[in-house]
C-alpha cells in the first residue's frame, strides 16, 4: 500500500489530472458565496430644454447638439452598472421634473431603459422657460414619492432663462434632500448660438439677446413669462445669443446643495463620482464560484502537460515507446 502510495506521488501527471477532476466536478456543483452588496437607485434628470440644442458638444469627433451627447453619456453610463441597481429616466423642463418611471432594475429592464434615453425630445417640453435653480425643490418632492429613495444624476448646461436676479433667484438656504446629487455639465465654454426648431424639427433661425435679456423687477417673472420664452427669431448673426456651459454657476449650485459637480466630457469621472454616492440599501447577494473552479481545473489539466510523467505519456502516444 505505501509502496503504491510512493508512486502516485511521483506521478505528477496523475495528480494535475486528479486535481482538474475534482475542480471539474466542483464547478459542475456550482458553489454559491452568500455576500452583502451596496445597492444604488438613480434617476438620469436630462435637460431638455431648447439652449441643450446647441450644437457645440463633441461626440466621436464630431460636434454634435447637447442634447443628443447628453443621451449618449447617459446611455454609456448605463451600461456601466451592475445588475440589483435600479434606474429611472427624468426629464426637466419649466421649474419642474417629470420621472418616465419609478427607479427599475437595470439588468431585467436594460433595453427599455435605453429606449426611454434614446427617445428623449426636446419636444415633449410643458415650460418654455428653464428655471433649473427653482427645479430642485420639485425634483426631491418628486424622488419622495418614489417607493425607494434615490440619488440624482442631473444631466444639464447650467443655462437659466430668464437670467437669474434678485427677484427670481430660488432661495436653497433651507433646502434639504440634494446631499450628494451630481450635477453633469453638458456642452462647451465656446459660445454658441442656439438654433430655434419648428414643430417638426426643421431649423427656423435663432434665438436673439432680446430673447434672454433681463426684464427690470417682477416682469421676469410674471405669468407672461412663467410658460415660456420670447418667440422672436434671429437672423443676422450679431443679434445671436451666444449660450455656453456654465461651470461656475453649476459649481456653485452643487456646493450650496451639498451635492457635487463634474464635467460630462469624461464617462470615468462621472462614474468615479457616482460610485461616492451613498447607494440606497445593502442587500444579500449570491456570488457564483463556477467560472473560478473551472479556471483551476483548466489550469491543472494544462499543466500535466508540461510534467515529466506527461511528456514521456505523449512520446510513447506519438512513437509507440514503452
Amino acid at each position: 500500500m505505501d509502496e503504491y502510495i510512493k508512486k502516485i506521488k511521483g506521478n505528477k501527471n496523475f495528480i494535475y489530472l486528479s486535481l482538474a477532476f475534482i475542480f471539474l466536478v466542483i464547478a459542475f456543483i456550482n458553489p454559491k458565496l452568500t455576500m452583502k452588496k451596496d445597492i444604488s437607485n438613480y434617476i438620469f434628470v436630462v435637460d431638455i430644454t431648447q439652449s441643450m440644442l446647441t450644437q457645440d458638444a463633441l461626440l466621436n469627433g464630431k460636434k454634435v447638439s447637447r442634447l443628443k451627447y447628453a443621451k449618449d453619456i447617459s446611455q454609456k453610463v448605463l451600461e456601466q452598472l451592475p445588475c440589483k441597481t435600479k434606474v429611472s429616466i427624468g426629464m426637466f423642463a419649466g421649474v419642474s421634473v417629470a420621472a418616465t418611471y419609478t427607479p427599475i432594475e437595470v439588468c431585467e429592464n436594460f433595453s427599455a431603459i435605453n429606449e426611454t434615453i434614446e427617445r428623449l425630445d426636446w419636444r415633449s417640453v410643458w415650460a418654455g422657460n428653464t428655471r433649473l435653480r427653482a427645479s430642485m425643490i420639485n425634483l426631491a418632492r418628486l424622488i419622495r414619492s418614489f417607493p425607494e429613495s434615490a440619488q440624482v444624476v442631473y444631466f444639464t448646461d447650467g443655462e437659466e432663462a430668464p437670467k437669474l436676479h434678485a427677484f427670481n433667484t430660488e432661495d436653497l438656504n433651507q433646502f434639504q434632500g440634494a446631499n450628494n446629487w451630481l450635477f453633469v455639465g453638458i456642452g462647451s465654454d465656446e459660445g454658441t448660438p442656439i438654433p430655434k426648431y419648428d414643430n417638426k424639427n426643421q431649423l427656423i433661425g435663432y434665438w436673439s439677446n432680446e430673447s434672454f435679456a433681463l426684464q427690470p423687477g417682477v416682469a421676469q417673472i410674471s405669468a407672461q413669462n412663467a410658460g415660456g420664452r420670447d418667440n422672436n427669431v434671429s437672423s443676422a448673426s450679431y443679434d445671436r445669443y451666444l449660450s455656453r456651459l456654465d461651470e461656475k454657476y453649476l459649481k456653485s449650485l452643487a456646493q450650496e446643495v451639498k451635492g457635487n459637480y463634474v464635467n460630462g466630457s469624461d464617462l470615468k469621472e462621472i462614474l468615479s463620482a457616482m460610485e461616492k454616492q451613498p447607494s440606497a440599501w445593502r442587500d444579500n447577494t449570491e456570488v457564483q464560484l463556477r467560472n473560478i473552479f473551472s479556471f483551476f481545473a483548466l489550469l491543472f489539466f494544462i499543466m500535466q502537460f508540461f510534467s515529466i510523467n506527461g511528456v514521456k505519456s505523449l512520446l510513447k502516444i506519438k512513437y509507440g515507446k514503452s
